[in-house]
């Protein structure tokens, strides 16, 4: 995969941004392959994503601080008041993925991995039942298990802590991890959490949702992945899709559909996340 580097940027909507994050990297040597904006009327802010070649840019792109690229891009940071990030294709982020029993998104991601589909690292599995240790297996890839209850819930997250820190991961998949994490570790990885769940929250919460939906005859299912936030499946959405189901479908029907959708949607996400494509403003994404 050819190698380039990704802009990020959000500011205050204004004349001349455009224009001067071009004039910015035409005038270092750089070769814009995709630019990608998005100008939000309604909060007055404006989202751009700008990837461009560095083969001859004559900024140091190789300083994990950025510092020489900080201290020439900052006049132009500082006149619109932008928020930005830099990030290279060529980093391949840390990804620990947590599973509870069922295994549909775990075995898709771990095989678009293998396929070389997800350019990121997977250091660790992390589980709370041990029944998914054959596929980590099968993978080559170490896997925990760190049981939870609701008697040892503080110290489980604390053992959790230390292995996201060994492994330094740069973000979490939750693949049906079915364990709700206390918003003292939430908010410790802000836009690092990636959950994935059925689309029919709020309608049918709690136990056998599609028994629910059975019931109450729903014409579409689908699935939703988000960045995980305090308040429980409420964070910035990142993908979702859907499918039609007729009388015709079975309980078992609808299950198997909505797994197909959960690792889809998933998969499809973690992808967008580690190909820098994603913007956050308020709790809404811009997906670029």
């Amino acid at each position: 995969m050819k190698s380039s580097a990704i802009l990020l940027v959000s500011c205050p909507d204004a004349k001349g941004e455009v224009a001067s994050i071009a004039d910015f990297v035409y005038r270092h040597g750089g070769n814009i392959l995709h630019a990608d904006e998005h100008a939000d009327e309604e909060s007055g802010l404006f989202l751009m994503r700008v990837e461009f070649d560095p083969k001859d840019f004559d900024i140091d792109l190789a300083d994990k601080d950025l510092a020489d690229f900080r201290r020439q891009f900052s006049p132009i940071a500082e006149k619109f008041r932008m928020t930005w990030r830099l990030a290279l294709s060529s980093h391949r982020p840390r990804m620990i993925i947590f599973v509870s029993k069922y295994d549909h998104c775990l075995v898709d991601l771990l095989y678009r991995h293998q396929s070389g589909e997800l350019a990121c690292e997977i250091p660790l599995i992390i589980s709370n039942h041990p029944d998914n240790q054959r596929v980590a297996n099968f993978y080559k890839i170490p896997y925990a298990v760190v049981s939870i209850t609701k008697d040892n819930k503080q110290q489980a997250e604390r053992q959790v802590q230390s292995l996201i820190e060994e492994h330094k991961a740069d973000f979490m998949v939750l693949a049906r991890y079915m364990q709700i994490f206390s918003s003292d570790f939430v908010n410790r990885y802000p836009q690092r959490i990636i959950n994935i769940h059925h689309g029919f929250l709020p309608a049918f919460i709690g136990a056998k949702p599609y028994h629910q939906a059975f019931e109450r005859g729903v014409k579409l299912i689908g699935a939703t992945s988000h960045y995980v936030t305090e308040v429980l499946d409420d964070g910035p959405i990142i993908e979702q899709d859907v499918v039609r189901v007729s009388h015709r479908d079975t309980v078992d029907d609808l299950i198997r559909k909505g797994r197909d959708l959960e690792k889809v949607v998933l998969s499809r996400a973690v992808r967008l996340h580690v190909e820098n494509r994603i913007l956050l403003y308020g709790n809404k994404t811009v997906v670029f």
